[in-house]
């Protein structure tokens, strides 16, 4: 179901208090400008701040008063679109490529409460564009994973849009229910007190939700089908925005939302798009290492190629007795090696590395070309690349710390080996750009330690700090990494003693968030994304150390040592994931106005357009810290400088006046594996 929101009020909606932390530089200006009320407006992530009005005042698109409580979208009489969700209309036609006609809803009581009026959209892509084009729109939907892909394929780009289920999930969170469902229906469910449908089966109000571009059998159905689920989505959003703005913090929560909601569009994107990719040089990149292509089914199911087959005989030979040993295997592997008088816990890596036996090295090359054969090899190939394009399936918020995910295909394990087949179509490039040294630099600002974050202007981190351990700047990384990540041992806490000494306050930071972590609570990230809570086994494991009747838990404390270290890394690692996103939301802003996206219909090729269709410069890749931008060559410069201008934006907005700097690393190569 698809809700535009009007000019009037396309931003978040406003939150009442305070924008920033008490202890951090106020957004205000940045994330969205004080009204006479003390509200403000989160930042448009697709355009400039949105001034709130004075106290009592409803725009078009439901305003907060002064009593703190959203009015409904649409308040004033903005239409509303029905056609998604599977609404057919009276003729049951197919519009545009082949998405569904729309559905007249003239009964705005039917669907909870005046919202304005529901249009017929006989053309759902081409109502969808028209919106578009009359500008300054932010779409309500209820999953954009389900609904943008179809519109991409229509050949539409939209701007902006919240997106209910991710919304949902953060809201979740922070309210200590994670894991719970997040689709429209199991949130309406909530919302109104009814039980939660389960998640196998999303449904809206009564009955089954239809995906976005599924036909109901009649006409009567999908009325029916679309006032539920509009009813629903229009409830479901007013409350979120009334939990956001009744939250702690709502300027900087509703950042985090405006710009997860962007990302699950920018994922939409890159998956459409696709990243440049030649099956001819990777199929020779695999022939180089592994031999060619064996007959018969492609993947570890198959044939060894050649060189595995090698290997795999001369590890038998080298394990001397005369048996065949299946290197595949663990179990024979360890036993093999122990009739040739050699005790191993396991096959790690880690462990056979410390082995000396004339077996491993073979052993640890056929484990490195395995792993590519597996991963990454002709199955592989197969499967993810076609018309030039790897186009995995991206999971917005897929991890805890709010960094990405994907479905398959391993988008963010690209052996560096492979990345010689990521080429850019001819006249075009690729603008490779990372963060350098993210998250120290994320923890000099979240410190607010003056010394600290005076070593994190320059240029290179460690090299800064290295003064502090006797001019080695090893050592200072070795410091900073034992802080963030929970090391404490041996040299690492030699070292992490100076640093305490030198910068109290970045160490204290991430100490604080490791004794949240032991005692059982909850820390978030900088915008407010927040970690799970312990498990009921782990609480379980606590409150019997805690018995005083008993002895001494070791394993409670080891439970309470792990979530430690945990939540210490939660607060920098989550608070890097924010700003990564940021940084590509406004990327993205600054990128569209250069080219006009994806392609409609047959129109494919042209000036300025890819082989993909695409025209003008367009996010392709995206992994923690790095971002590849495919764009014709002449325009590179400016691409480079809108990745420079949108780290600059994304560290302002996160942590306003800071002296940290957030420089990127920026490629103009060819070919991915050129870029480092």
């Amino acid at each position: 179901m698809l809700c535009p929101l009007g000019a009037d009020g396309d931003g978040l909606q406003p939150g009442a208090g305070s924008v920033g932390p008490a202890d951090a530089a106020p957004l205000a200006g940045a994330a969205g400008q004080v009204g006479a009320a003390g509200l403000t407006d989160a930042i448009d992530l697709a355009g400039a701040p949105r001034p709130a009005g004075a106290a009592g005042a409803a725009g078009a698109a439901g305003r907060m008063g002064a009593a703190g409580q959203t009015g409904p979208i649409g308040l004033t009489g903005a239409p509303r679109l029905a056609g998604a969700a599977g609404a057919a209309g009276a003729a049951g036609a197919a519009g545009a490529a082949g998405l569904p006609t729309g559905v007249a809803v003239d009964d705005a009581a039917a669907l909870g409460g005046s919202v304005g009026p529901v249009i017929l959209a006989t053309d759902l892509a081409a109502a969808v564009r028209e919106h578009e084009q009359r500008g300054d729109v932010r779409w309500v939907w209820t999953d954009t994973a389900e609904v943008y892909p179809g519109l991409l394929a229509a050949g539409i780009r939209v701007e902006r849009c919240h997106d209910v289920a991710l919304t949902e999930r953060l809201l979740l969170s922070r309210e200590g229910a994670a894991g719970q469902p997040s689709y429209l229906a199991a949130a309406a469910a909530r919302l109104h007190g009814r039980p939660v449908p389960p998640a196998s089966r999303p449904a809206a109000s009564d009955g089954p939700q239809p995906s976005l571009f599924d036909s109901p059998e009649t006409p009567q159905d999908g009325l029916a089908q679309a006032a539920a689920t509009l009813a629903d989505l229009v409830a479901v959003h007013a409350g979120q925005l009334a939990r956001i703005a009744s939250g702690p913090q709502p300027g900087r929560f509703g950042l985090l939302v405006a710009a997860e909601s962007a990302g699950g569009l920018i994922a939409a994107e890159m998956s459409a798009a696709g990243l440049p990719w030649r099956a001819d040089v990777h199929d020779q990149l695999l022939t180089d290492l592994l031999g060619p292509r064996p007959a018969g089914p492609a993947g570890p199911a198959g044939p060894r190629p050649a060189r595995l087959a090698d290997l795999a005989a001369r590890i038998s030979a080298a394990l001397g007795d005369g048996r065949p040993v299946n290197p595949d295997s663990p179990a024979q592997l360890v036993r093999a090696l122990a009739a040739d008088g050699v005790q191993v816990p396991s096959t790690r890596f880690s462990v056979l590395r410390e082995i000396d036996h004339p077996a491993i090295p073979l052993l640890l090359e056929y484990k490195e070309l395995a792993r590519v054969h597996a991963a990454h090899g002709w199955s592989w190939l197969d499967t993810w690349v076609a018309a030039g394009r790897f186009r995995p399936e991206y999971v917005v918020g897929g991890v805890v710390s709010g960094r990405w995910a994907t479905r398959g295909g391993g988008a963010l394990q690209i052996p560096r080996t492979l990345r010689r087949a990521v080429i850019a179509d001819p006249e075009w490039v690729l603008v490779v750009a990372d963060a350098a040294q993210l998250e120290p630099r994320v923890l000099a600002a979240l410190a607010g330690d003056q010394a600290f974050a005076e070593a994190a202007a320059a240029g290179d981190l460690y090299t800064a700090l290295a003064g502090a351990f006797g001019g080695n700047r090893n050592d200072a990384k070795k410091a900073l990494l034992s802080a963030m990540y929970g090391g404490s041992g041996g040299e690492a806490g030699q070292l992490l003693s100076v640093l305490r000494r030198r910068f109290p306050q970045a160490y204290n930071f991430v100490e604080t968030a490791a004794q949240a972590g032991e005692q059982g609570r909850t820390v978030s990230s900088v915008l407010g994304r927040m970690c799970p809570p312990p498990s009921e086994a782990w609480r379980s494991m606590a409150a019997g150390s805690a018995d005083p009747d008993g002895g001494p838990d070791l394993g409670a404390g080891r439970a309470a040592r792990a979530r430690g270290r945990f939540t210490r890394n939660f607060v920098v690692q989550a608070s890097a994931a924010d700003w990564a996103l940021v940084l590509l939301a406004s990327l993205r802003r600054r990128l569209n106005p250069m080219g006009d996206g994806p392609p409609a219909g047959a129109d494919r090729t042209g000036a300025g357009r890819g082989s993909s269709g695409w025209a003008g410069p367009h996010l392709v890749f995206f992994q923690h810290d790095e971002v590849i931008v495919h764009c014709p060559a002449a325009d590179a410069d400016q691409v480079v400088a809108a990745v420079d201008e949108s780290a600059l934006e994304a560290g302002r907005l996160l942590f306003g006046a800071t002296q940290v700097s957030f420089p990127m690393t920026t490629a103009v190569v060819d070919c991915y594996a050129d870029a480092k």
